[in-house]
Formats: C-alpha cells, sequence, structure tokens
C-alpha cells in the first residue's frame, strides 16, 4: 500500500475582530517577531493582546493560562515578561509580532491582566501601557 498523507488543513474558525480593538496603538515590536515556544500551552488559537514571556534561554512563550482557559497562571519560574502578542495566531503557527512599546485596551484583552499588571509593567524594559479609560 502506498503512503498517503492528508494535504488539506482542517477548518478553523478563527475570530480576528478584536484584534484592532485589543492592541490600539503599536509603537515598537520585536523587529522580524519571535516563533513561540508553544509546548505546554493548551488552546488552539492565541489570542491578540496575550502576554508573552521568555525563559532563560531565550526562548518565547505565551504566559501559561489555568485549566480551563478563563485566566492567566502564574509566571513560571526562570521566566521573565517580554511583551504583547500583536495579532491572533494559530498555535500550530506559531509566528508571533511582540509589541514592547504602545497601548492595550486592557478590557478587552483575552485575559484579567490585573493580577500580574504591575509585575509586567515592573519588568518591562519599555513602555507598554494599559488603558481601560477608553471614553
Amino acid at each position: 500500500m502506498a503512503v498517503q498523507a492528508n494535504l488539506v488543513d482542517e477548518a478553523l474558525n478563527i475570530d480576528t475582530s478584536k484584534d484592532s480593538i485589543v492592541i490600539i496603538h503599536n509603537i515598537f515590536s520585536i523587529p522580524g517577531g519571535k516563533t513561540l515556544d508553544v509546548t505546554d500551552f493548551t488552546p488552539d488559537i492565541i489570542n491578540a493582546g496575550h502576554i508573552i514571556i521568555k525563559n532563560a534561554a531565550g526562548d518565547y512563550k505565551p504566559m501559561p493560562v489555568n485549566a480551563g482557559a478563563t485566566a492567566y497562571s502564574a509566571l513560571p519560574a526562570d521566566h521573565s515578561y517580554a511583551g504583547v502578542l500583536v495579532a491572533t495566531i494559530l498555535k500550530k503557527r506559531p509566528f508571533a509580532g511582540v509589541m514592547i512599546n504602545g497601548y492595550v485596551n486592557e478590557v478587552a484583552s483575552p485575559f484579567p491582566v490585573a493580577t500580574i499588571k504591575a509585575d509586567f509593567l515592573t519588568a518591562l524594559n519599555y513602555k507598554v501601557e494599559f488603558r481601560s479609560d477608553l471614553s
């Protein structure tokens, strides 16, 4: 019997309608972006506004989320905050634009940032602001 392969990707409905609402103003991103290590990340889609971290070896990853994918988990040991995902991407194609200077609509973020915001802003060497007063 001959070897066969499926050349058709599964259909996924990806909602990118909030991308321009979450990222209010992208002043500067890491040039060329980063390929994320998604080894232990369970959701199939990583939405714009997701917090990006990196480990001591310099590997960029999406911030882990809890079992129900409703909130961020704790920052893993030997990791630091690196920026914010600019646009929604698939886990199986983890090529990410990472914003390090700009404005994020806090209330439209994929997960609440209140519990990590102070540490994120302190750790990041660049200026990212979370805005909730957009009236």
